[in-house]
């Protein structure tokens, strides 16, 4: 979306959001101006009193738009379902390429500690010195939550080894032109 692109819009509840790129949770008020920069991957950026505010595309019918249904049927062995949670984990996009954190061979490891209903995942940034990564690392923490029975999600950032794009699934490296 280019400056040109960006629109107005006015919250029709008080919408939830993270401070870009930081990650500290943010409120923004019902019936109030924001400016849309970017739709990408579900998700948006506006603008709030000078900030930038990342929103869940869950929670874009407080911008007016149409939110983001993530919805999951509960395992009937009270379970969590390792499925489920990969599907969540390929509805979270890399703020600045249209590929999903899965495909960009950005998700190191995924354990599921089922007494707990806590999910550990070990991930990494395509670059260590991202400013991103606490946004990122929220939507993982947000989406994947949404799992059934998920009690708890925690989130590790792993710098070893190196990201590089041989990482990246054939498809990730066709949609960015980087085959």
């Amino acid at each position: 979306m280019s400056a040109q692109e960006r629109t107005l819009l006015t919250t029709t509840r008080d919408c939830p959001g993270r401070l870009v790129p930081v990650g500290t949770p943010v409120t923004i008020p019902a019936h109030t101006f924001v400016t849309l920069t970017q739709s990408l991957g579900g998700n948006y950026t506006v603008i709030h009193h000078g900030n930038m505010v990342r929103v869940d595309g869950t929670d874009a019918d407080a911008l007016g738009l149409e939110p983001l249904k993530l919805a999951y049927d509960a395992p009937a062995d009270g379970q969590i379902s390792e499925d489920q949670v990969w599907d969540a984990l390929h509805t979270v996009y890399d703020p600045e390429v249209p590929v999903d954190l899965v495909n960009l061979g950005l998700i190191y490891k995924l354990a599921i500690d089922q007494d707990s209903g806590t999910v550990t995942i070990h991930m990494t940034l395509t670059a260590p010195g991202c400013g991103m990564g606490p946004v990122l690392v929220g939507d993982v923490e947000y989406r994947v939550a949404q799992v059934p029975h998920v009690q708890d999600v925690q989130v590790e950032l792993v710098f070893d080894p190196p990201w590089s794009r041989e990482m990246m699934s054939e498809e990730a490296q066709l949609e960015t032109g980087m085959f």
